[in-house]
């Protein structure tokens, strides 16, 4: 199953494409593969936030 095309005005069709894509990829993984996959993923995620926070926003930390 190749990666899902979304169309722009997001639909429950996009939602249960997406589910089905990321139950496919990660069905076949134990349980320490999966939580590694999704733990990389949440840090990608986390610092394009802390790259996209004012300058100010991040000293106040």
């Amino acid at each position: 199953m190749g990666k899902p095309v979304l169309c722009p005005d997001f639909t429950i069709e996009n939602i249960h494409r997406l589910r089905e894509y990321k139950y496919e990829l990660t069905k076949h993984m134990t349980d320490e593969e999966r939580m590694d996959y999704y733990n990389k993923a949440g840090r990608a995620v986390q610092r394009k936030v802390e790259a996209a926070r004012p300058q100010d926003a991040r000293k106040m930390r």
